[in-house]
């Protein structure tokens, strides 16, 4: 099996984890991967998560520009911008994830911390997590956007909409919107309550500790 295909296979089997244990539901969400030759394959449009077929990937070029397989998800230019920004970035995952969206709804959120570092491990997988304003979904201006910030930020939550996270690879990527998601449910669990994240000095340690 050529590692495109071994990369499909596991696009498909990760798409599926997420789409059956609920964290994104009808067609929504998409997952692209790079290819070790050049391009990449993305999530097809209007197509569930749970029902993906490696035959049926869409290929694109290094430019976005389809060449094979089915259309691809409308978000591409928003997987182009993290793929632009971050050359090291193996795999981008965009989700409607419910306790992430939760977040993203709730008015005075810090921007630059819309979630604060509750647990060492959203520290670790997630970092610095930038919020950013609405743009509709599939507009260009997405891309831009997401660009803008994804040198700085690897993971970004896109206001009523969700979050995209890009990792070295697949399930770098999946682990950490899963990391997400769960903190956004301690937080949105945790409103009105007094809370106490991890201390600046904390952080640092566990950014020292773990550079990734």
């Amino acid at each position: 099996m050529s590692e495109a295909a071994r990369l499909a296979e596991r696009l498909c089997t990760l798409g599926r984890s997420l789409f059956a244990r609920g964290l994104t539901f009808g067609s929504s969400g998409n997952l692209s991967v790079r290819l070790p030759e050049g391009g990449f394959l993305a999530t097809p449009t209007n197509v569930a998560l749970g029902d993906l077929d490696p035959a049926r990937l869409a290929r694109l070029d290094d430019a976005g520009r389809p060449v094979g397989g089915d259309p691809p998800t409308k978000e591409v230019p928003m997987h182009l911008g993290m793929y632009r920004a971050r050359p090291s970035a193996g795999a981008v995952v965009h989700l409607h994830a419910t306790w992430s969206v939760a977040v993203s709804l709730l008015d005075g959120l810090d921007p630059e911390e819309p979630i604060p570092p509750l647990t060492a491990y959203y520290v670790m997988r997630v970092g610095r997590l930038k919020l950013l304003p609405y743009i509709p979904p599939g507009d260009p201006a997405l891309g831009s956007a997401v660009e803008a910030v994804a040198e700085r930020h690897h993971a970004v939550l896109l206001a009523n909409h969700g979050p995209v996270v890009a990792g070295s690879s697949l399930e770098a990527a999946v682990h950490a919107i899963e990391e997400l998601e769960e903190t956004a449910k301690l937080f949105v669990h945790l409103q009105g309550r007094p809370i106490r994240p991890l201390s600046p000095e904390q952080v640092a340690e566990l950014r020292r500790r773990f550079p990734g």
